[in-house]
């Protein structure tokens, strides 16, 4: 049996992190977007310069700490893997800067607080809280390979699909110096999951649907949960599915805007 509910309680914390208001500062109005915008230009740093330091990358992660980003290997992930390494490099000046940014194809690489709320989301759920971890992660939407490279600092093992031939290349080039092991990258139709794998224990989509795939949940493992953005009347918003012995439960988040999803291979 299913049980669908929106907004209410849910048994597990679930922090809003998207549209949380901010404690006025009065000593310094938009301090997040100056500290971004600061930490966005070269500057000398002990282990590097300018976007390459780790400097740079640690300021965005307490930024997400403050927001409410708890998990410790989630911050530690967000800390290590360079964001600025997977946008264009006329873009590299905003790699830090809470906002999307485009990557081409009509697709875009979402806010580094997007990334992070569904990736916390993901490891609240109840298989990841008994693995100590995500499990056997699909990724649907590899885009260009920033929040794969993210899951794969989290997970057993992801299978991330890419429906774009040219952005399948892209991020297999953009993650190949980083020596993934635990990922395999697939050019398909993300749409339909990826059958020869499944089960798997946590699932992410990065595009706007109607509902989730029924592929998706059918590959859910029990005990699995699925993130993804769904439309809801003239809005879209983020739907948490948790696989149950006998059904599945869904709960809709906040609002969230997400390129739409297609489905077929280009």
């Amino acid at each position: 049996m299913t049980e669908r509910r929106r907004g209410g309680a849910f048994p597990l914390p679930l922090a809003r992190l998207a549209g949380a208001a901010r404690r006025p500062d009065t000593l310094q109005p938009q301090r997040p977007l100056r500290e971004a915008s600061r930490d966005a230009r070269p500057r000398p740093a002990p282990s590097g310069v300018g976007l390459d330091s780790v400097q740079v990358r640690q300021r965005m992660v307490q930024r997400l700490h403050a927001q409410g980003i708890r998990h410790e290997a989630l911050l530690r992930a967000l800390a290590s893997v360079p964001r600025h390494q997977f946008i264009d490099s006329a873009l590299a000046a905003q790699a830090y800067e809470d906002t999307s940014l485009p990557i081409g194809h009509g697709q875009t690489i979402s806010k580094p607080s997007v990334v992070a709320r569904m990736l916390s989301l993901l490891l609240a759920g109840s298989a990841a809280r008994a693995r100590g971890g995500l499990g056997k992660v699909l990724e649907v939407g590899t885009g260009c390979g920033y929040q794969c490279a993210l899951l794969a600092q989290l997970a057993d093992s992801v299978i991330s699909i890419e429906r774009v031939r040219d952005l399948f290349d892209k991020a297999r080039a953009q993650l190949a110096p980083l020596r993934l092991d635990r990922v395999r990258l697939v050019h398909g139709d993300g749409w339909r999951g990826h059958a020869p794998n499944a089960p798997y224990h946590s699932i992410i989509a990065a595009a706007v649907g109607d509902e989730p795939s029924p592929a998706w949940l059918e590959q859910l493992a029990v005990g699995g949960r699925l993130i993804a953005p769904v439309r809801s009347g003239a809005q879209q918003v983020l739907a948490v599915v948790d696989r149950e012995l006998h059904g599945y439960r869904r709960l809709d988040l906040e609002p969230v805007h997400f390129v739409p999803l297609k489905s077929g291979v280009d």
